[in-house]
């Protein structure tokens, strides 16, 4: 499965991470309510897995560039 291009996601990323800006991004209050242990709605669960796939797709693409790159100098 080929990934897309980073001309892609990293928008993609910025924009569902952040998003909505004011008062605080979806992502970061979701994590927080994670790291609490309030993370109990499906709604807040949709919510953490919505605005935080891009970020994760992203994450892999680097970690699979990387690694093909740190292969071939070896």
């Amino acid at each position: 499965m080929k990934l897309p291009s980073y001309s892609f996601l990293v928008p993609v990323a910025l924009a569902l991470g952040l998003a909505p800006f004011v008062p605080e991004p979806h992502l970061v209050e979701k994590l927080r309510m994670l790291l609490a242990g309030e993370l109990s709605r499906p709604i807040d669960i949709f919510d953490l897995f919505l605005h935080g796939t891009p970020l994760v797709v992203l994450l892999v693409k680097v970690g699979i560039d990387l690694g093909a790159r740190w292969r071939k100098k070896a």
